[in-house]
């Protein structure tokens, strides 16, 4: 396209189902924010969207597990990522929400534009159904066997333990997570965007018209799907949280949208919100082919970005993406990096234990960025060590970046009076004259590199010169010039030229590093006593930004070194997570523990009293309590039950302390077969009660019993 008058930048809506770890951070939301800023720079019109994707099993899942609803969860990880993402430097112009009501009357909108011009075809199918929950079964709502790993808690879509795509129908031994029955197929109707009849579309768009200016993996991913053939698929589920099918349409009482077709119409609802806010007009941004639309994704996101959505877009008449910049997926300290297994650094973590603690906070965030821009997944997987992480905070940020300009500006107090010294064009050399060409070519290189969304290579170009610049100083040596200025009635004139130009260059670097570290930028703006403004990429390149005789602020370091100490701290508390979680598997595994439990106060399925006859319960008195070395849930306990004694593992720790409990009278499921938690068998299950706030109490007789008395 020619240039375009405005740009629209999206990274993918983020599930708000729970905290996001660094590896998304890297994956779709700092290359964009990068992205952002350097075309704001350029003083481009330009709105950078986003928000949380609230809606779709994964949502209900976690309320469940949560023993709350879907709306409580929603809200409580809303805030947690919009408020991640603004402590990281993430700098969205506005991050939405798929719950607003704007965006339910926007998605439906939609759905009725292309349901009225038939772009949609109704049909009827066959989908999953639990006969005991009287409820259809979304993908994640079903759990068996992983036809690839084994895996014996597979979801329907995907095997988190080996990272296969599935559906349900591959899963062997399926079963309901709400009933941990083997679920049933009954007919229900649904509306299907057939892909198969837009295929040559796609063909021309995609690997004729972009193959020369899309990443190979993009390419690949999306030929590779139009190959097996290109699918109906499903916009409508049988749920009852999510954007409900317009009123007016027939046969649509008690199904939602899909959340693939919801979540990316949240790109336009987001951008109508900023209109609003602004008082601005949306429509451009969506309509017009003036308009750049870039979207930034993880490459678990090529196929719905690449292929369905620009599909939808076409039907409804709105611009096409004119690039969909993708990742491949950062792996940590030599595995994939997944929250569910315990084996990720949470965005929330970094910020508590960097940013927050530390007095220069702003300067960890930089250091993450900067990190994570140095080994960004652009074309291959990557991998997050603390060791990597340190060695570039400490040999690059501080050693080469941080270095060069603080040596500039202790010399320039040192041996310039504070000023900027003036430039003296009858001494100039050649040196000189490659400093002044070097920062000119840096501003091309990063101009080509960015536009061409290769951000690691741009940032290195950007470190490349304050390592030229090291190297000019250190072969100058002002410092030891200064000691001849009583014999070589040039050397003060040498001194000036040598730290005018560094001093330029400092300036320069500003400029450069700003889109990647906006808080160093930012740091040196206020050392230079200079305003943002200087930050514009119309300055980039130019030899003189800082006037001759200014008077600049004393030296203060812009980054600080990540200690031994610190590395070993974060490794040992990654391998505690991990093994905390394998734990609670293990202690779960025999009791459904990964089927989700039925929210507060909702009923479970009837049954028959035989079934409840099974059950022998008993009054126990607990003789003694104490906690379990490393697992922080549980306490040991010995209960009397009149004629024995049991010890009894129970995960009440976090409830109450063992010494206030010694005494207590509890009712025993006494007949429950042993198991072993912690390398201790544990014979019975004391019963609780929760409240609305997830307080446990004991169930227990209101006057003193014999121990061993049966509760019936």
């Amino acid at each position: 396209m020619n240039k375009p008058k405005r740009y629209l930048v999206t990274s993918a809506l983020p599930y708000a189902n729970g905290p996001k770890h660094i590896g998304h951070l890297a994956g779709a939301y700092l290359p964009a924010d990068i992205y952002v800023r350097y075309l704001r720079a350029k003083k481009a019109d330009v709105v950078y969207v986003c928000g949380s994707d609230e809606h779709g099993a994964a949502i209900t899942i976690q309320a469940m597990k949560e023993k709350t609803t879907p709306r409580a969860i929603v809200d409580k990880y809303h805030a947690m990522l919009k408020s991640n993402m603004a402590d990281l430097g993430i700098s969205f112009d506005i991050y939405h929400r798929t719950s607003s009501p704007l965006h339910h009357e926007t998605a439906q909108e939609f759905f009725t534009t292309l349901n009225n011009k038939g772009d949609l075809n109704q049909k009827e199918t066959e989908q999953y159904y639990d006969e005991e929950a009287k409820s259809f079964l979304a993908d994640r709502y079903i759990i068996g066997t992983c036809p690839v790993c084994a895996n014996n808690n597979a979801y329907g879509d995907q095997c988190e333990k080996c990272g296969t795509s599935l559906s349900p129908e591959q899963l062997i031994n399926p079963r309901s997570t709400l009933s941990g029955h083997a679920p049933a197929k009954k007919l229900t109707t649904h509306w299907f965007l057939p892909l198969d009849k837009h295929e040559d579309f796609l063909r021309e768009w995609i690997l004729t018209e972009h193959k020369e200016d899309w990443k190979v993996n993009v390419l690949g991913q999306c030929k590779s799907w139009m190959d097996l053939g290109l699918q109906p698929r499903a916009v409508t589920r049988d749920l009852d949280w999510g954007v409900p099918l317009p009123s007016d349409v027939i046969g649509g009482e008690g199904k939602v949208l899909y959340v693939w077709f919801d979540a990316p119409i949240g790109y336009i609802s987001a951008t109508k919100q900023w209109a609003i806010d602004n008082n601005k007009d949306w429509k451009p941004y969506w309509n017009s082919p003036d308009t750049k639309l870039v979207h930034f994704i993880g490459k678990d996101n090529i196929v719905f970005h690449a292929i369905i959505f620009p599909v939808m877009l076409k039907l409804h008449g709105f611009i096409l993406p004119d690039n969909v910049p993708s990742n491949e997926f950062m792996n940590l300290e030599g595995d994939k990096m997944s929250t569910s297994r315990g084996w990720s650094i949470e965005m929330d973590d970094y910020i508590n234990d960097f940013v927050k603690k530390d007095n220069g906070g702003a300067q960890m965030v930089d250091a993450l960025r900067y990190y994570l821009t140095q080994i960004a997944p652009e074309t291959k997987d990557s991998e997050f060590t603390w060791k990597g992480f340190q060695d570039a905070v400490n040999s690059e940020l501080v050693a080469i970046f941080g270095n060069f300009i603080n040596r500039t500006f202790v010399l320039m107090h040192k041996l310039c009076h504070g000023k900027v010294p003036p430039l003296h064009m009858d001494i100039l050399d050649a040196a000189d004259k490659k400093m002044f060409e070097d920062i000119q070519n840096t501003k091309t290189s990063i101009e080509n590199l960015i536009d061409g969304y290769q951000f690691r290579d741009a940032l290195y170009e950007v470190i490349d010169l304050a390592r030229k610049g090291n190297k000019y100083m250190q072969d100058k040596q002002p410092w030891i010039v200064a000691k001849t200025i009583e014999a070589n009635p040039d050397a003060q004139k040498s001194i000036d030229n040598c730290l005018h130009i560094c001093l330029q260059l400092s300036a320069n670097l500003a400029v450069f590093i700003n889109p990647f570290l906006p808080f160093a930028a930012k740091k040196m703006c206020y050392l230079m006593k200079v305003v943002d403004k200087i930050l514009d990429w119309e300055n980039a390149g130019k030899p003189k930004l800082l006037s001759i005789g200014y008077a600049l602020r004393a030296p203060e370091l812009l980054f600080r070194k990540i200690e031994d100490e610190e590395v070993k701290e974060q490794v040992e508390k990654l391998k505690t997570k991990k093994a905390q979680m394998e734990n609670t598997e293990k202690l779960t595994a025999t009791t459904s523990a990964d089927t989700p439990s039925p929210e507060a106060g909702e009923a479970k399925p009837a049954i028959q009293f035989d079934d409840f006859a099974k059950i022998d319960l008993k009054v126990g008195t607990i003789l003694s309590a104490e906690k379990i070395e490393k697992a922080d849930k549980l306490l040991k306990l010995e209960v009397d039950l009149g004629v024995e004694k049991r010890i009894i593992v129970s995960g009440i720790a976090l409830h109450f302390k063992a010494e206030d409990i010694i005494g207590k009278q509890v009712v025993v499921v006494a007949n429950l077969a042993p198991r072993k938690m912690r390398g201790i068998e544990s014979q019975g299950m004391i019963l609780m009660a929760e409240d609305n706030a997830g307080k446990l109490h004991f169930v227990n007789p209101d006057t003193l019993i014999t121990a061993g008395a049966a509760v019936s």
